[in-house]
């Protein structure tokens, strides 16, 4: 599906009746002190940023199923990129709703699949080819097919009725685009997608392959969506490693090139809403909320920008934390966890933002707000 067709179009033109009826909605459900409505479930799609242990069952060398990761969580290294919990984790204790299971793990299946499925991918992209160097990954498209594996399994649990009802209470939330730039367009040496396209057209094609998944979810069953933007790739440490950029900063042409998604995908986001059928997405302005913590952290409590916590004294180029090395005690501190992936610190904030935030972080409306819609 083409951005510019005529059917989005008749979207766009229904777009802000749809959205003012939204907000009356919520203000009469507010006034009347109604609480957030029961969610089913949480389906998760997505990178390493929401991966919950896909990777484990996986022939990929981006893995995460051993110490230090999972250092602060319960029930320690369980495929998660942190040292504790991800913002899906939050996420769902904000909701009420378990944890949803990795959908690669052999016991997924059954009852186990009502309580919600994680479908994320470390080194996952919207383009198939994106990261193929570091082995199998569910892309954005096989994730999509592995959901829907999923609802039909479900759809012979519940029944058409029940299972009808049970998706449009559910909460979908989808992590995509950072794989794209940092594994596939930044890497000119293995990838020729900065040869073949601008930074813009590059763009265009990351939203056109996610708006066609999108409307593919939806068209099965989804109707509330929160859709995270791509953050400052060029504040990561890996890519300040490179010698891109002078000391202590960040890699600017980076960060400017990422514009054009999350603009984009903001638009898309008021384009898929324009439709009126009974759906919400939303657009979670990640790059502002992680540009917030960098431009002031000692605001949120933190003090280290530049470094990942397990990963000091590593060689550079490495992402992920070196196996059974103890990572820095104070990890409190820091932004990053390792080379990429934030801290359960951060995640912590972001997960706050999405939920409660204003629609500076959550456009037009947040998570908590997203639940009341009926």
């Amino acid at each position: 599906m083409k951005l510019g067709d005529k059917n989005m179009m008749r979207m766009i033109e229904n777009r802000g009746m749809f959205v003012a009826s939204v907000m009356i909605v919520l203000l009469l459900q507010h006034s009347n002190g109604v609480k957030a409505a029961r969610v089913s479930a949480m389906f998760v799609f997505g990178d390493s940023l929401v991966d919950v242990g896909n990777s484990n069952w996986l022939n990929t060398i981006a893995r995460s199923n051993y110490f230090p990761y999972g250092c602060d969580f319960n029930i320690g290294a369980t495929g998660r990129f942190s040292n504790g919990k991800t913002v899906v984790d939050m996420l769902a204790e904000m909701m009420d709703v378990a944890y949803p299971a990795a959908y690669a793990d052999p016991n997924t299946r059954g009852s186990r699949l009502l309580a919600g499925v994680n479908y994320a991918s470390a080194a996952a992209g919207i383009l198939d080819e994106t990261a193929q160097h570091y082995g199998e990954r569910y892309s954005l498209n096989q994730q999509v097919l592995n959901f829907e594996n999923t609802t039909s399994q479900l759809r012979r649990m519940m029944g058409s009725g029940n299972f009808t009802n049970y998706l449009s209470k559910s909460i979908a939330v989808l992590v995509f685009g950072s794989n794209d730039y940092i594994n596939n367009y930044l890497m000119p040496s293995s990838y020729g997608s900065s040869y073949s396209y601008s930074p813009s057209q590059f763009a265009n094609l990351l939203l056109n392959r996610y708006a066609r998944q999108l409307l593919a979810l939806n068209s099965v069953g989804l109707r509330k969506f929160f859709i995270a933007g791509v953050g400052p790739l060029g504040c990561s440490p890996i890519l300040r490693a490179t010698g891109q950029a002078p000391a202590g900063r960040c890699v600017d042409y980076v960060n400017q090139m990422l514009g054009s998604f999350n603009e984009g995908l903001r638009s898309l986001v008021d384009q898929l809403n324009g439709h009126g059928g009974g759906s919400m997405f939303v657009y979670g302005n990640t790059y502002a909320a992680v540009g917030d913590i960098l431009n002031n952290p000692a605001s949120f409590g933190l003090s280290v920008v530049d470094k990942g916590c397990c990963v000091l004294g590593s060689s550079q180029g490495q992402i992920t934390c070196r196996q059974n090395v103890y990572p820095c005690p104070n990890r409190n501190q820091y932004v990053f966890w390792d080379a990429f992936n934030p801290t359960q610190a951060v995640n912590s904030i972001l997960a706050q933002r999405a939920f409660t935030g204003s629609t500076r972080d959550v456009y037009p409306i947040n998570i908590q707000q997203m639940t009341l819609l009926s």
